[in-house]
């Protein structure tokens, strides 16, 4: 079988080994490639799948998505446990182990000044979401039956008048944008308050909450970059200014590899060209 190499990241030469038994994407274990100085972290994958044309079809399968997402998120976890990698885009991949030097060869620059830009620095993540009031809770409940009875300025006996409908959505829409209002404020508080912790500070796009398991409410969605020994203490502070804010619900994730502070686009294209 044909096989091309998956470059999950670039990092430095270091010390340590990754765990025995590590799978990556396509259930295939990592192995490391050094050149000049660099070294590059990959994995064998069947051309089957990860060829040009392949690929494309394959990248719009939400299930191997997720699952190649996941495998290679294990990979880069593993090597966050004992060096600072460069992750590089998700389905970064090369013809051969030469195709992988030239990639290493044509962002050496870049990747140079990345590495030592973030050599032990992790990311970590901060969702805040707007507390939602009983009130808002329950407006798709009453949005859903609407005002019951015949026309007029009152329906049958415990069903509310048009115009008492009415005022009743007019409270729940005021209220529900007073808690965002206040989430907003909060938000932004929050977020001022960790920059200052932070080397570096990368702010996503807001989630939407119309996709699966997305929460409503998303009103911050950021990325904070910071030593790794610094961690404990920006974990403490997050929790510190979650608990004293009370219109948001605030969301930590980490440590992660810095993907945000990454910027490797280009080398990663030209990885794609030097197959």
């Amino acid at each position: 079988m044909t096989e091309l190499c998956y470059v999950y990241a670039v990092t430095r030469p270091f010390d340590g080994a990754l765990p025995e038994g590590l799978a990556g994407v396509a259930g295939t274990p990592p192995r490391l490639l050094a050149h000049d100085g660099l070294l590059a972290v990959l994995g064998d994958v069947p051309a089957d799948d990860f060829s040009e044309e392949p690929l494309r079809a394959r990248l719009e399968d939400l299930d191997w998505l997720t699952a190649t997402a996941r495998a290679h998120e294990a990979v880069i976890g593993a090597l966050t446990a004992v060096t600072s990698p460069l992750p590089l885009r998700l389905a970064t991949v090369c013809n051969d182990d030469g195709g992988v030097r030239r990639l290493l060869d044509s962002g050496r620059e870049r990747f140079t000044r990345c590495l030592e830009r973030l050599d032990g620095r992790v990311e970590w993540g901060v969702k805040a979401y707007a507390r939602e009031a009983p009130e808002a809770s329950r407006e798709n409940d009453t949005a859903s039956t609407g005002p019951k009875g015949p026309t007029g300025p009152t329906g049958p006996a415990g069903a509310p008048s048009g115009r008492d409908y009415l005022r009743q959505r007019l409270r729940q829409r005021n209220a529900r944008s007073s808690i965002l209002s206040e989430a907003d404020t909060g938000s932004r508080l929050l977020h001022q308050e960790l920059s200052r912790c932070a080397e570096d500070v990368r702010v996503h796009r807001l989630q939407d909450a119309r996709l699966p398991g997305v929460p409503r409410g998303n009103v911050l969605n950021a990325a904070y970059l910071l030593p790794r020994e610094q961690s404990e203490a920006f974990v403490e502070e997050v929790r510190r200014l979650g608990a004293r804010s009370p219109g948001i619900r605030v969301e930590l994730t980490g440590p992660w590899a810095p993907y945000s502070f990454a910027d490797m686009s280009d080398p990663a294209r030209e990885g794609s060209e030097g197959r």
